[in-house]
């Protein structure tokens, strides 16, 4: 089962709350929990939700490191197989929509990063900005443009690498991809109805979260000098937090800049969505929503997709 969603909506409450109805695996579909010590910002489920619901796929590596999404496609068909093996259903849950897609879809052959390339793309973005790049790439490869936001710095930069490294538009190399798909499951989609109401959470969570330490937590990684290039340092409410502390704007303005890119993620998250076929779509708001998911569970098994039973103690 694939759990797909927007920031803030309620993903893993979903999910903990069908955890005590049916034996699962919850497998995690985000860039940002896999790094450790992250773990305020990111939203990771706490003690608690993962006594319910254990999850994996978290706390891979350190911030340092690269987590590709052609590593996450391993390493989630290892955890598919590993429940199918314990008599679990796998349920895939997250909103790195890239990652989902190298799991359905496969992943094309490119190159690996080029450090000195990659310098010099970040330095002319510190020059001109994000935008100026994304109009650049808008007029080489408008393919990749018109998926990638103007300001979503991390895709902008691989793409115009890519071109520069293969002399080929990554749009043309991602019709290439290679994978199988994982067969036979079920799609849903958590889409809040109310947009405003769901604004307001992800400023109120912001808020929580800098309450719960969260700028603590962003100096441990800002004593880390880390190059600002790395992932782990561009994540939203992260990178505005590293850049306050780098003495570029006031605290306030941080979380202003934090929450303003947390939303932009939140709405790119819902534009890959609306694009999604055969896929099963709740209302974040209705409370009838985990009977739902289960419901679609139990009727999957009953038409033979290849999952395993549940037990008799969580039907």
């Amino acid at each position: 089962m694939l759990l797909k969603g927007p920031t803030c909506v309620g993903k893993t409450r979903l999910v903990v709350e069908l955890a005590k109805r049916l034996p699962l695996r919850v497998i995690s579909v985000d860039s940002a929990c896999v790094y450790r010590g992250l773990d305020i910002g990111t939203a990771k489920p706490g003690p608690e939700e993962r006594r319910i619901a254990p999850h994996y796929l978290i706390d891979l590596c350190y911030p340092h490191e690269r987590y590709s999404a052609a590593r996450f496609a391993e390493d989630a068909r290892r955890e598919i197989a590993r429940a199918r093996e314990l008599g679990q259903v796998p349920v895939l849950a997250g909103g790195t929509m890239l990652y989902f897609r190298a799991l359905e879809q496969g992943l094309a052959d490119l190159p690996g990063a080029d450090a000195a390339l990659r310098k010099a793309i970040q330095g002319r973005a510190r020059r001109e900005g994000w935008p100026a790049l994304h109009e650049q790439l808008r007029q080489l490869d408008p393919a990749a443009a018109a998926r990638i936001a103007p300001n979503d710095g991390a895709r902008i930069e691989r793409a115009l690498e890519v071109l520069r490294l293969t002399g080929r538009p990554i749009s043309e190399l991602w019709l290439d991809a290679s994978g199988a798909a994982p067969p036979g499951y079920l799609k849903f989609a958590l889409i809040p109805e109310d947009r405003g109401a769901w604004r307001r959470r992800i400023e109120e969570r912001f808020d929580d979260m800098m309450k719960r330490g969260w700028l603590d937590e962003a100096r441990a990684l800002h004593a880390l000098n880390l190059d600002p290039g790395l992932p782990a340092t561009r994540i939203a409410g992260y990178r505005q937090l590293l850049e306050h502390l780098d003495g570029q704007f006031s605290l306030d303005e941080a979380r202003v800049r934090g929450i303003r890119a947390t939303k932009a993620l939140g709405r790119r998250q819902l534009t890959w969505l609306r694009a999604e076929r055969d896929i099963i779509r709740l209302v974040a708001e209705n409370p009838q929503c985990v009977a739902q998911v289960e419901n679609e569970i139990h009727s999957h098994w009953q038409i033979g997709e290849g999952l395993t039973p549940p037990r008799e103690d969580c039907k």
